[in-house]
């Protein structure tokens, strides 16, 4: 189980001395409790939460990154930026391995086949289709990317 092997990461971390992976490990098992006190407050009951919805968190956490990264980069902060680049690679390790934007692209025609979308605005029919394919192993800036270009063809 994911939330298992980042227990058992944290625990590693913490024995080796990684301040980083600590730290990252210990923000992102935060996030995945806020995640399980929030299904519980909907549904009244304490369970944990799937691997899927742990997938969820990691690739929220990855998210934030990223944008994080962009906006320090247009602010000239290269150090902040750096500090988020490392904290992205050490969440990136429990992301399952992403697609190339050549498969990208190749599931993208074949779910504008499958949904018969041949303009711009049928572009989320094609979206809700991939992102259920896709979840966690393209990134959905990238996937949104890559419709609008073949629907533009």
């Amino acid at each position: 189980m994911l939330k298992e092997k980042l227990k058992n990461d944290m625990k590693e971390a913490m024995k080796s001395g990684n301040t980083l992976k600590r730290l990252v490990l210990s923000l992102l098992q935060s996030a995945i409790k806020n995640k399980e006190l929030q299904k519980r407050a909907k549904s009244g009951k304490a369970e944990e939460l799937s691997d899927e919805e742990v997938l969820e968190v990691i690739t929220s956490e990855v998210k934030k990154r990223k944008e994080s990264i962009e906006v320090y980069e247009k602010a000239g902060r290269g150090e902040l930026a750096q500090k988020e680049r490392d904290e992205l690679t050490v969440l990136m390790e429990y992301m399952p391995e992403q697609m190339s934007e050549d498969e990208i692209r190749a599931e993208v025609k074949k779910a504008i086949a499958e949904t018969g979308a041949k303009e711009i605005k049928e572009m989320g029919k094609v979206l809700g289709v991939l992102m259920l394919k896709l979840k966690g192993k393209a990134d959905g800036q990238t996937v949104s990317r890559i419709v609008k270009e073949e629907l533009e063809k």
